[in-house]
C-alpha cells in the first residue's frame, strides 16, 4: 500500500460523491488489455526465520531498498510486510519478468543483511504486532476491530498476491466488464483452493489450507452475495458501490478528535468507516 498524505482542499465529499468516484474508478472500462501484479512478502531472519526482526533492522533494509532503480512500486504494510506493485504490462510475461528482476534485487540487498523473504498467506510464528504509525491505519485497525481479531491478523501478519486487471468492455458480451466481474468472483473459491498456502498461525495448525482467507471471512463474511450477482453493468457498479462505502472505507478524513452522529470511536482526523460524519477532507484507503 502506497504511502503519504493523497488529501487535497477543497469542498466537502458527501455520500453521493464518494459513490460516483467509486463507480468511475472501479469499472473504467475498455479493451482488457493490460496486467499487474501486487506482491506481498514477509520479511525475516535469514538463517533463523521464526526469530521477529527488530523495527530498526527492518527501517533500515527498506531505506536500502528504495534507493534501488525498481520499476515496481514498493511499499511496508503496517505489520512489516514488503510489498512490490507492478507497472501495468501488456502481457503476463512481460509481468512476471518485470516483477522477477525487482525481486531478485530485493532479495540481494536483504541477503546482504542477513534477511529473507517469506511467501505465504499467514505469519507461521508471530502474533500480529503494527509497525506502522499513520493515521490513516489507526482508523483501519479502529474500524477493523469490530469484527475481532481476525481484522489486526489480517493487517499485520497476512499477506497475498492479487492480481490487477482491466475491467473490461462497456458493453455485454465476453469482454463486458460485469461478465468478468462476476466470472471473477465466482473464480475465488476456486482460485483459493488453488493456491491456498497458509495452514499455520500463531505456531499451530488453523484447520484451514488458506488461514488468510479464513480472516477475511471473519471479518466480512459474504461478500460475494452482496457485490456480485449480476452481470449487467449498472448492476454491477451499483452493488459494488454500495458495498465498499459502509463496510470497506477504513476512515473518513475529519477535523478532529471525538465521535460521529452515528457514535462510532474516531482517532484524529478520521471517523472510520461511517458515512455518518460530512467530511472535511478524504483520504483514500485501500
Amino acid at each position: 500500500m502506497p504511502t503519504g498524505d493523497f488529501t487535497q482542499e477543497g469542498p466537502p465529499v458527501t455520500e453521493s460523491d464518494a459513490e460516483a468516484l467509486l463507480r468511475g474508478i472501479c469499472f473504467k472500462t475498455g479493451p482488457p488489455r493490460t496486467v499487474g501484479v501486487e506482491l506481498e512478502w514477509f520479511v525475516h531472519e535469514l538463517h533463523l526465520p521464526e526469530l521477529p526482526v527488530e523495527p530498526a533492522r527492518l527501517e533500515a533494509a527498506t531505506t536500502a531498498l528504495r534507493a534501488l532503480p525498481l520499476l515496481s512500486a514498493l511499499a511496508v504494510e503496517p505489520g512489516g510486510q514488503l510489498e512490490l506493485s507492478s507497472l501495468p504490462a501488456p502481457s503476463l510475461t512481460e509481468c512476471i519478468d518485470s516483477v522477477s528482476a525487482d525481486l531478485d534485487a530485493v532479495r540481494a540487498v536483504l541477503r546482504s543483511r542477513d534477511l529473507g523473504l517469506t511467501g505465504i498467506g499467514t505469519d507461521p510464528w508471530h502474533p500480529p504486532k503494527r509497525l506502522l504509525r499513520e493515521p490513516r491505519y489507526d482508523a483501519m485497525e479502529a474500524y477493523l476491530d469490530r469484527a475481532g481479531p481476525a481484522g489486526r491478523a489480517m493487517m499485520c501478519s497476512s499477506a497475498s498476491v492479487q492480481v490487477c486487471l482491466d475491467a473490461g468492455h462497456e458493453e455485454p458480451g465476453t469482454l463486458g466488464h460485469g461478465r468478468r466481474w462476476l466470472l471473477a468472483h465466482l473464480l475465488g473459491a476456486v482460485l483459493s483452493a488453488a493456491f491456498a498456502n497458509s495452514p499455520f498461525h500463531h505456531r499451530r495448525r488453523t484447520g484451514w489450507r488458506s488461514t488468510r482467507q479464513a480472516l477475511w471471512t471473519e471479518i466480512e463474511p459474504g461478500p460475494l452475495r452482496r457485490s456480485a450477482g449480476s452481470t449487467r453493468s449498472r448492476a454491477a457498479r451499483g452493488r459494488t458501490a454500495r458495498w465498499t462505502l459502509p463496510s470497506c472505507a477504513s476512515g473518513v478524513r475529519t477535523t478532529g478528535r471525538g465521535t460521529c452522529r452515528k457514535g462510532c470511536p474516531s482517532v484524529p482526523g478520521y471517523v472510520p468507516g461511517c458515512p455518518g460524519r460530512r467530511p472535511a477532507r478524504t483520504s483514500t484507503t485501500t
